[in-house]
């Protein structure tokens, strides 16, 4: 039996275990929506904006460990996704994103919303190809789901023309496949890690630091266990936090830039450095001729291109992260390190990160939600909402953190709950952003009111774009070029400072969440946190907006200046020193 091209695209998306589909239509793909029309197995979901909905997506596959699966239009609909594409596959997300396309003898003539995508998007994807034929349609979608999930996950694109869609062809789709020159490492080199576990064992300061390759392998009780066993201490980066609960004693905190200073001090002073998903980014690593210099490096990773890039190591061990640690499990041993561990612990009591009791803090807030909120997704924006949070916030294997990590895109936070709660509809799930982060996105709560999204919307509204500003108050001079929010084309020149005869904030959140049917409620005192977030939670048939009016000029400390290395901390701001 025959079917059209576009009947096929479905029945892949079956074949795939697709139930949830994110979607948004137009000319090049109507095709493909008219094959989805009636669909009871797949569940359609229309977002209001692409960026929205590729977002949506990239959340939807980060909270449940399945293929996130994205459909648009070409030209306007197709560029749309790509600050989405790069957001996810920078974090390794596994995303198949399908792109309506013009018929292919209209392709390389300009046609009406004709974009090559595939040239667009294919150095920032894992793989992007233009299916040209019809009989090449069934291998390629199979294609394309089994590079984006396995090896190191990330995005693929699959441009689909017009007339591939329409034309007639075989209703065979394929059970497996075998990609040429693609071939994901599966086994785990056991020389190398006996090699590492020789030098771990005769570590007097050793120390794990733990990316965000250990959470995309699911591996995090193996990697607790793994800790417990040796009793060494545990650092994260940003997308590593989780890897072990955060309340675990061996847990240090987070290295880098805004890391702790017990983690940054850790790491400058430990002997081995011994590493496992992570791609050593400038974010974390400060100064790079002083990164650990008086360790032996050693660095498990799926991808051999990570490894020895920005750091050289000593121990390069390409492998995936779970099936390396429970390796490493059968004969891990403890190390008799307390001497070294209790210098840590006396680094995090003597320098804790503690923003004061004074106000209403960033802190006070996500601590209340750390109490209140036992089995919850918490997705970030970007700017200092997200590094708030990633201080702040505990996690477990109850508690997931979901944040755009590699690219930092602000607008994430919003539509990446929505994903989120699709895709976990019985877990309660929380967006932290920031006032200028959520107006990037704020279309999409009418998604979250059309599919009935009980999410909880919280708003660090300080009026500035507060990490910019940050970065000018303390090396620029105090000079607020193009980060007040509240700013005026009356006010002068010159910014440096808030005060009283500063303009309203535009818009009214309260008001503006009103008008889309959500629930919305402002709060100015730090006794009055708990009780918004109840209200919030009781609040089961539409979305929460609580706006938290924090201080206006409040930084994240501590802070490494730019191009010093982690030892080189400032530990207080102004504000909070006096």
């Amino acid at each position: 039996m025959e079917i059209t091209g576009a009947e096929l695209f479905v029945k892949a998306l079956k074949e795939e275990s697709v139930t949830t589909l994110f979607a948004y239509p137009g000319g090049q793909a109507i095709d493909l929506f008219h094959a989805l029309y009636g669909e009871k197995e797949i569940d359609v979901i229309l977002p209001r904006h692409e960026q929205g909905l590729v977002h949506a997506a990239d959340g939807y596959a980060r909270s449940t460990g399945k293929v996130g699966v994205c459909l648009v239009t070409s030209g306007p609909g197709a560029t749309n996704l790509v600050t989405g594409i790069a957001t996810a596959n920078y974090d390794s997300v596994p995303l198949v994103c399908f792109t309506g396309q013009v018929p292919t003898e209209l392709m390389g003539t300009d046609a009406f919303q004709e974009v090559d995508i595939v040239s667009i998007t294919r150095s920032i994807s894992k793989f992007a190809v233009t299916v040209r034929k019809r009989e090449d349609l069934a291998e390629t979608i199979k294609k394309a789901f089994y590079i984006a999930k396995t090896g190191k996950p990330g995005v693929v694109v699959v441009d689909l023309p017009k007339d591939v869609q329409r034309a007639y062809g075989s209703e065979a789709y394929p059970k497996e496949i075998t990609v040429n020159g693609y071939k994901p490492n599966t086994s785990v080199h056991w020389g190398q890690l006996e090699r590492a576990l020789d030098i771990l064992n005769n570590a007097k300061k050793p120390v794990f630091l733990i990316g965000g390759g250990v959470n995309i392998a699911h591996a995090n009780r193996e990697m607790t266990r793994l800790a417990e066993i040796t009793g060494v201490p545990v650092i994260t980066t940003i997308m590593g936090k989780g890897t072990i609960p955060t309340t675990n004693n061996l847990y240090i905190g987070n290295i880098g830039i805004h890391g702790s200073y017990a983690a940054n001090s850790a790491i400058c002073n430990c002997d081995v450095l011994f590493s496992i998903g992570t791609r050593f980014n400038d974010r974390i690593t400060g100064k790079t001729e002083e990164f650990a210099a008086d360790a032996k490096i050693i660095h498990i990773d799926i991808d051999a291109a990570s490894i020895s890039r920005n750091i050289f190591v000593d121990v390069p061990i390409v492998a995936d992260a779970k099936k390396a640690i429970c390796a490493l499990l059968r004969k891990a041993k403890p190390l008799h390190i307390s001497e070294w561990t209790n210098k840590i612990n006396r680094w995090k009591m003597e320098n804790p990160i503690d923003m004061g009791k004074s106000g209403l803090t960033p802190q006070m807030i996500i601590q209340s939600i750390n109490e209140l909120f036992a089995n919850a997704i918490v997705t970030t924006d970007v700017g200092q909402n997200q590094l708030w949070t990633t201080q702040f916030l505990n996690i477990d294997e109850h508690t997931q953190m979901l944040t755009s990590g590699g690219l930092g895109t602000m607008g994430y936070g919003l539509p990446a709950a929505i994903g989120a709660k699709l895709g976990n509809p019985h877990k309660e799930v929380i967006v932290i952003s920031g006032d200028g982060g959520i107006q990037m996105n704020i279309q999409e709560m009418a998604t979250a009111i059309v599919y009935e999204l009980p999410i909880i919307i919280c708003i660090l509204n300080n009026g500035y774009l507060g990490n910019v500003r940050q970065w000018q108050e303390m090396f620029y001079d105090r000079h607020y070029s193009s980060t007040c929010m509240c700013r005026r084309r009356s006010c002068g020149t010159g910014c440096n400072t808030p005060n009283p005869c500063c303009p309203e904030y535009t818009p009214d959140f309260i008001a503006l969440a009103e008008s889309y049917g959500a629930k919305g409620v402002r709060v100015t005192k730090a006794e009055d946190i708990k009780t918004a977030l109840l209200r919030a939670k009781q609040n089961t048939k539409t979305p929460t907006v609580i706006e938290f009016i924090i201080d206006r000029e409040r930084n994240v400390m501590p802070i490494v200046p730019p191009g010093n290395p982690l030892n080189h901390m400032i530990l207080q701001s102004e504000e909070s020193s006096k």
